[in-house]
């Protein structure tokens, strides 16, 4: 793993033991002796994590994170602060500003190194999501929000196995968050992959049983594996802090716990995940998007032309048969050079409805585009395909059309060509072109009628 690293401390002899720590395992590190020109090299280069000492001439190091926190496009850089500086108040400060960590001086190298690589992990798949989720964002898609706002209570799990710090730590987070609280770790396991769980608090007071099992399980888990989790541990367990941070441990607290930092912390974490799952969410709909004709909801010609031969490799595989139509407003130039644009939309939504109710779950259907559609059917020989097509041309043919405003409605017919797979020898577009010249057979033929070609 590679990343670059920004030291920002006023003292040359600091800087020198940092860079030289960082350098010894590949990192890319750059320097800056003050707040201003630190926040001028974030400004111009791309960061992937500060260690920002505290104590500085100019501007302080809680003022230097405040205003990359208050930065869109340095926000989501993480901060760990470095200073002497160990008071919980202190701490909880910082967490306030936006660090993400604190390491204090003089450094141990097991934990500098480990927290920098587990952060640096975290900022790359936040960094993957936010790329995706802007490209929705740039053509005005999404709003992707703020980073740190949090807009409702979190939802936090608590494994510990002694009541009295269950219920002190429970007690901390009640301003921010709903608590459940459990103390057989199996069972927390189970709770947390049925349930959206923001935050899982994990405390390490078990007296025979290993925590880090409990975290290494929840990061197995397909629906636990981006859930924050936060470890309490006792002073000194520093062992067991770097594996932690190896295991994908969020973060961790040390006992006895300050309920102010626990708050801090914690809150961090919620509106981390908060966030990610928007982006997340974003990033979904930027591909239903993309494979979605916008005007019907149906499937676009994008995902049919990857998804067909997909249908007929499995249809090959299992020995099954697969059939296809396309279906065509007949005249439908007429309704958009009479009605209007608006009322061909309308006709083209009401028809995409018809479509899919006349088809079965398992079928597929498509705008194939203008006025085309197409529906494919799995395990579907051609004479059931042409029961199908005909329910299609029925429904549409026996119900006219409401218009949008005072026009009258239409009365509309659809023409269909259906055709199959041969599975041994035909491709997709062997097979699409073969519906289409039955589907113009059928507008030949005088229209509003099913044409099927045999293979």
């Amino acid at each position: 793993m590679t990343a670059r690293i920004l030291v920002v401390d006023d003292i040359p002899a600091n800087v020198k033991l940092l860079e030289a720590r960082l350098l010894a395992e590949y990192f890319d590190v750059l320097t800056a002796p003050d707040g201003h020109t630190a926040l001028d090299i974030c400004d111009r280069t791309q960061v992937d994590l500060i260690l920002l000492d505290i104590m500085m001439p100019g501007i302080d190091g809680f003022e230097v994170c405040e205003r990359l926190k208050a930065n869109p496009r340095t926000a989501h850089i993480p901060v760990v602060m470095v200073t002497a500086l160990d008071q919980p108040s202190d701490r909880v400060r910082g967490l306030k500003a936006g660090a993400d960590d604190f390491l204090t001086k003089p450094v141990n190298d097991l934990q500098l190194i480990s927290r920098v690589k587990s952060l640096v992990r975290l900022k790359n798949v936040s960094d993957e999501l936010r790329l995706r989720a802007e490209t929705a964002h740039s053509i005005g898609l999404q709003d992707l929000g703020r980073y740190d706002t949090l807009t409702e209570p979190g939802n936090v799990l608590i494994v510990d196995g002694r009541a009295s710090s269950q219920e002190r730590i429970a007690r901390a987070l009640k301003p921010v968050a709903q608590v459940t609280g459990i103390s057989d770790p199996q069972a927390a396991l189970f709770e947390a992959a049925e349930n959206p769980f923001d935050l899982v608090i994990v405390n390490s007071n078990f007296p025979d049983y290993d925590p880090l099992r409990l975290c290494s399980q929840l990061r197995s888990l397909e629906r636990t594996r981006f859930i924050p989790i936060l470890l309490v541990i006792e002073q000194g367990q520093d062992d067991m802090v770097v594996r932690a941070l190896e295991l994908g441990v969020t973060d961790y607290i040390v006992r006895p716990v300050d309920p102010n930092e626990l708050l801090a912390r914690s809150l961090t974490q919620i509106r981390r995940k908060h966030f990610n799952d928007r982006l997340r969410a974003s990033v979904q709909h930027t591909i239903e998007l993309a494979v979605t004709d916008p005007l019907t909801g149906l499937h676009n010609r994008r995902y049919l032309d990857s998804h067909l031969k997909l249908l007929a490799d499995r249809a090959a595989a299992r020995g099954k048969p697969l059939s296809l139509f396309i279906t065509d407003i007949d005249r439908f130039k007429s309704v958009n050079d009479t009605y209007g644009h608006d009322a061909g939309d309308e006709v083209l939504r009401e028809f995409a409805h018809r479509v899919r109710s006349a088809v079965r779950g398992a079928d597929l259907a498509c705008r194939f585009g203008g006025e085309e559609f197409v529906v494919v059917m799995p395990d579907t020989t051609a004479e059931v395909a042409a029961v199908v097509a005909e329910r299609l041309r029925l429904s549409v043919e026996t119900k006219p059309f409401a218009l949008p405003g005072d026009a009258p409605s239409l009365s509309i017919t659809a023409s269909l060509g259906i055709a199959s797979f041969n599975l041994a020898e035909d491709t997709p577009e062997a097979v699409l072109k073969r519906a289409d010249t039955a589907l113009y057979q059928a507008k030949r033929n005088g229209r509003n009628q099913v044409v099927a070609i045999a293979a």
